[in-house]
């Protein structure tokens, strides 16, 4: 039994995706579990390079997380040939330029999404990856989610028939800073710094239905500032540029609709902060992030509508849970694993840099189909 180190600059993981996800729950869980396990017996050790601008955040976490390397200095990180892989989860309007820089050092590269604020940026990053010839993927978390894969299980299972329609709430009150303390960071609502629920949000649309349910054919959107001033995270009032939520309608190459919401204006009344609720002509189901409930066609119960009447029937009732049957770890842990395994041995990882600009592509159409309040077909895209 042999262990392989690879080492790996993480670049933005003092912001809190990178600390929570990227870095505990994943490289740091993948260490203390003694690496990633391969079929031969061996395994793949993490060995991280802590990168950012906060010299002060950068110690405090490599000192509680026993993390042997951090620096401020980007490029000296890629000078190191012991680095071979470059991962980026800064802001988005930082990321492109440091991609950059990654690929011009030969490293693999991982990276959250979008990649690039622009549809022209992420496809140049995917050109200049494939010309470079160093393996790309981008983090694609929601596929790997205990209530997402369970809806997987379903499709795989045919349990839906034909599927119809596709229905997706996604969102919940992100407090304005004033009298409470925001969730989320200010850039997320400033369209000058990439911010915007779009540019967040329809990338993760674009591979959830693009894997589940079939190619996006074309959209119809609405977006939508619903608070216009908000308090930043020094108690500075300031004026929300980029959009809090959008509305869209999806229609897929086999004749499914998609109806998708997402807002950072709404207060929850659903069972998770993201419901996929999936009908079908033989069974329906909806998914969160951990749990799936289903009805089948015989389990459906025959309502008729009566305004006049109290409703005699208990609809949330009628459903019934997916079990388990799996042990689930985190999503974004899982995808870090197929990736490392990508880059010592080769394996599959589908979801490149190319999959990443199809994300940008989405948000930006989005966009345009609001501001020019009209239908837009989505075209194939190409490196």
């Amino acid at each position: 039994m042999s262990t392989h180190s690879i080492g790996m600059i993480m670049n933005g993981v003092t912001g809190r995706m990178g600390t929570r996800q990227h870095l505990i729950r994943s490289i740091v869980a993948i260490r203390e579990q003694g690496g990633v396990p391969l079929g031969n017996g061996d395994y793949i050790m993490p060995d991280p390079i802590l990168v950012g601008r906060n010299q002060e955040k950068l110690k405090a976490l490599a000192e509680k997380y026993a993390i042997d390397r951090w620096t401020t200095d980007l490029s000296e990180a890629l000078s190191d040939d012991r680095n071979e892989i470059y991962f980026d989860s800064q802001t988005t309007s930082r990321r492109e330029a440091s991609i950059k820089q990654a690929i011009k050092a030969n490293k693999h590269i991982y990276c959250e999404k979008p990649t690039a604020t622009s549809l022209k940026g992420s496809l140049e990053l995917a050109r200049l990856a494939k010309e470079a010839g160093v393996k790309n993927g981008v983090v694609q978390d929601k596929l790997f989610l205990p209530g997402v894969m369970k809806l997987k299980r379903l499709l795989d299972a045919n349990f839906f028939g034909d599927i119809l329609s596709v229905r997706m709430e996604f969102g919940y009150w992100v407090f304005e800073g004033d009298w409470q303390e925001g969730q989320r960071p200010s850039w997320n609502y400033k369209s000058e710094e990439g911010g915007g629920i779009v540019a967040d949000m329809f990338p993760h649309w674009r591979y959830v239905l693009d894997h589940l349910f079939g190619s996006i054919q074309s959209l119809s959107a609405v977006t939508a500032t619903h608070i216009h001033e908000r308090v930043d995270e020094d108690g500075k009032l300031y004026k929300a540029t980029a959009d809090d939520a959008a509305y869209a309608t999806m229609e897929l190459e086999n004749g499914v609709i998609a109806s998708i919401n997402s807002s950072w204006a709404v207060r929850v009344d659903r069972d998770d902060l993201l419901t996929i609720q999936v009908d079908g002509t033989e069974g329906s189901a909806v998914a969160g992030l951990r749990g799936c409930k289903t009805q089948h066609r015989v389990n459906t119960p025959k309502p008729v509508w009566n305004p006049d009447l109290e409703n005699s029937i208990d609809f949330q009732d009628q459903w019934a849970e997916v079990p388990d049957n799996q042990l689930f770890e985190n999503a974004f842990k899982i995808q870090w694993e197929m990736f490392l395994k990508h880059v010592h041995q080769d394996d599959a990882f589908p979801w490149d840099f190319l999959e990443g600009a199809k994300g940008t592509q989405l948000a930006d159409l989005g966009l345009q189909s609001s501001k020019e309040r009209r239908w837009l077909d989505v075209p194939e895209l190409n490196v």
